[in-house]
């Protein structure tokens, strides 16, 4: 599905050049369940944005579904980013006047979708939030916003969906349950997931681990046994990662 080559990524500040990504080869075949980690300034966020269509790298390939990204007009970029692509944020990026409901609906409007309140509901009922449908932000908890987001990003059914840090503003209880649902997302719907995180226990439910270090891919590993979120819900918040991966839980 995702297909880069030698992708870098150079940022001009006056006389100063910045190497946000410094010659980047990754592929992402369709359906896995992959993590970017990193420590801050590594160039996850940077790739992210490129994996999303939402920057264009100085140099390299990236083949979106065998399609160069780079031959796409304007117009064409904002119809994969809207049809093929579902992006998750850390900082949820919903509109504060606007309830659950709606924010899930946006996509579908721009789309022109017709029965847009029917599609959102199930939706949110996908994230555990039907009865929510029609609060605002403010009126939610953290991880209640971000399954919002996490709803908004499914309405139009994307084959990828894109998370930056999206457990980084949540408590551990509630980041497994974030993380159950991109699992679920992956394993019941066939959705390729990649998302950054600076977390490691949070990396360890990833089938793939992909490790970054000023600007390059330093570590590519596979996860033949990724942590089940919903099994650590279920053990109690005596069960941590660590202790999993240890065998003592």
């Amino acid at each position: 599905m995702l297909n880069l080559r030698g992708i870098t990524k150079v940022y001009s500040l006056g006389e100063h050049s910045v190497v946000a990504l410094d010659g980047v080869d990754l592929a992402v075949a369709d359906g896995e369940f992959v993590a970017i980690t990193g420590a801050s300034g590594s160039g996850k966020s940077t790739l992210m944005n490129i994996l999303g269509c939402l920057d264009t790298p100085t140099s390299g390939v990236y083949l979106l579904d065998g399609v160069d990204v780079s031959s796409l007009s304007e117009d064409d970029l904002a119809y994969v980013r809207n049809r093929a692509i579902g992006f998750v944020f850390q900082n949820y990026n919903l509109l504060p006047r606007m309830n659950a409901l709606r924010q899930v609906e946006l996509p579908l409007v721009y789309r022109g979708t017709p029965n847009r309140t029917a599609l959102a509901l199930e939706a949110l009922a996908a994230v555990g939030l039907a009865d929510r449908a029609l609060h605002k932000p403010t009126e939610l908890s953290g991880g209640q916003q971000q399954r919002v987001a996490i709803a908004r990003a499914l309405i139009a059914n994307p084959s990828l969906v894109l998370a930056d840090e999206p457990t980084g503003n949540l408590d551990s209880r509630t980041s497994l349950e974030i993380i159950a649902i991109f699992q679920r997302l992956n394993r019941e719907r066939g959705m390729t997931v990649v998302y950054v995180t600076h977390e490691a226990d949070i990396a360890l439910h990833a089938g793939r681990i992909i490790q970054m270090r000023d600007g390059r891919v330093v570590s590519d590993e596979l996860n033949p046994q990724p942590l089940q979120a919903e099994a650590e819900l279920a053990r109690g918040p005596a069960a941590s990662a660590a202790q999993l991966v240890a065998g003592e839980a």
